[in-house]
């Protein structure tokens, strides 16, 4: 019946663990189908938006009637199809937003210029399809470090199995060799017991001998039976340890990547969407804003619209629609085994010189890592600041397209040789991209960084409080001086480094 109750003890700490686990992979599972359907839902924004200039392009040669046409034709597709998805799932992202208010200026127009219809099939359209496979390369890119940051959590969660499974042997072991030693004693106070009862004068010559080598060999069972119990009792505490400092280091690894990896990750899709899109309707404003005095209403709520579009706003508003599977999950607590009523890493001897040493080597090394890291987010910052630099660029104004003494192939020349000529095009292409890779390159370097430094963190504070701990028991037992004047160089050396 015990054999059975341990079984199922065993048995149900494994099933807590497995579930608690398959949890966490079914929220990183979910996380990558929730950032894929934003990614899709921004594609097919911009293919909206480029069919939309498309044929505004082409209407733009037309009379009022046709541009409302137009613009009734995609409010009509978003009321019959998507509107109703943009108000309550997506709560109005200002991206959509925008989208709106140019419908809604589009009803207004009431002219059409050669000069806008070379402008929205040479630039607006040109920036809307770079706009696009920047949404797909980027998210491609981030995906690949997701998943990295992914398996690093469920190699975390393994290693923290591995040990929880190890100090669970141990720990049975260390039952059982103090169980057998039980028995050696009951063994050896019962021939004690016998040998009292009868007296050695009363035993033949021959059976004294017999009679010490049956006490010798009780004794040398139990002095081995009590070696052995020292032994797996020392393995156990080892081995408790490893699982709580494990234990600290897992939930640490789990806690930053929810509060800190995901929203960065996030942050990774949304490079310089926000930006380009607001440069693209800067682009569109710039030319509308040179027509008639009475489009200016309108344009400014489009204007007002374009400066709220924000990253920052539209990533909270994501997080908060699939609330359930961007929230940081529940720490591993730990699993006693078997009854066992120490649940904190022991500093007592003779474990603590190792701790101690343990102790010393993490803070030398996160020393050494914290230095590395911080050079290398500097290095992230100048490259964030570059590529802010190069996406925030004002290329937007094309005023000079519009001056009325100039011919229509001085137009159409002048808007060529401009920002969204070819050359200029392929060198910023090429410089946004190698600055690109040079990002997620430093971005990568520094997540892996701070992962480490995050779990060597947390196993380095825990063992700085249980040496503390150790400390200060261990004074209150001893009352020499020179003995506690030693222990307060030792610790108050070592802790005081950060």
């Amino acid at each position: 019946m015990s054999a059975q109750g341990k079984f199922k003890k065993d048995k149900e700490i494994i099933a807590d663990y497995e579930a608690q686990v398959k949890e966490i992979r079914t929220q990183l599972v979910e996380q990558f189908k929730c950032l894929e359907q934003q990614s899709e839902s921004r594609l097919q924004l911009l293919q909206d938006l480029q069919e939309f200039f498309r044929r505004k392009a082409e209407i733009e040669l037309e009379y009022s009637r046709s541009l409302e046409k137009l613009a009734e034709r995609f409010s009509s597709k978003i009321r019959s199809s998507r509107e109703h998805q943009f108000k309550k799932d997506q709560h109005l992202l200002s991206p959509v937003n925008c989208w709106y208010l140019v419908l809604t200026q589009t009803r207004r127009e009431s002219r059409d210029h050669a000069t806008l219809n070379d402008i929205f099939m040479n630039n607006v359209i040109v920036r809307l399809s770079q706009i696009s496979e920047d949404v797909i390369r980027l998210f491609k890119k981030s995906k690949e470090i997701g998943l990295q940051m992914h398996e690093e959590l469920l190699k975390v969660t393994n290693e923290l199995y591995t040990v929880m499974k190890t100090y669970h042997m141990y720990h049975a072991e260390s039952i059982s060799a103090e169980s057998k030693l039980k028995e050696a004693e009951k063994q050896e106070e019962k021939q004690f017991n016998k040998s009292g009862d009868i007296s050695v004068n009363l035993l033949r010559h021959e059976d004294r001998p017999q009679r010490r080598s049956s006490v010798k060999k009780i004794e040398k069972m139990k002095e081995k039976r009590q070696a052995k119990y020292s032994e797996n009792k020392l393995k156990c505490t080892k081995a408790r340890n490893d699982y709580l400092l494990n234990l600290a280091a897992t939930n640490a690894a789990v806690s930053k990547y929810y509060i800190h990896d995901v929203s960065d990750l996030i942050d990774c899709c949304d490079l310089g969407f926000h930006a380009s899109l607001a440069r693209t309707f800067r682009t569109y404003l710039s030319a509308e804003y040179n027509l008639e005095t009475s489009r200016h209403e309108g344009l400014d709520i489009i204007e007002n619209a374009v400066d709220n579009l924000d990253a920052r706003s539209d990533k909270h508003t994501i997080m908060d629609m699939c609330n359930q599977v961007f929230c940081p999950p529940l720490k591993f607590e730990f699993q006693p085994h078997m009854g066992d009523e120490v649940c904190q890493v022991s500093a007592q001897q003779p474990v603590q010189t190792e701790l101690l040493m343990r102790y010393h080597q993490l803070q030398s090394r996160l020393a050494t890592l914290k230095i590395e890291n911080e050079e290398v987010r500097k290095t992230l910052d100048a490259t964030m600041q570059t590529l802010q630099d190069m996406l925030t660029v004002e290329d937007f104004d094309v005023s000079d397209a519009f001056q009325h003494s100039r011919s229509t192939e001085s137009v159409k020349s002048a808007a060529s040789e401009t920002y969204m000529s070819k050359i200029n095009i392929a060198k910023r292409r090429a410089n946004q991209q190698e600055t690109e890779m040079f990002y997620f390159s430093k971005f990568k370097e520094y997540l892996n960084g701070s992962n480490l430094i995050t779990k060597l963190q947390a196993k380095h504070d825990l063992l700085k409080q249980t040496l503390g701990e150790g400390e200060r028991a261990e004074c209150g037992t001893t009352r020499g001086r020179r003995n506690a004047r030693m222990r307060n160089q030792v610790f108050t050396g070592c802790l005081s480094v950060r």
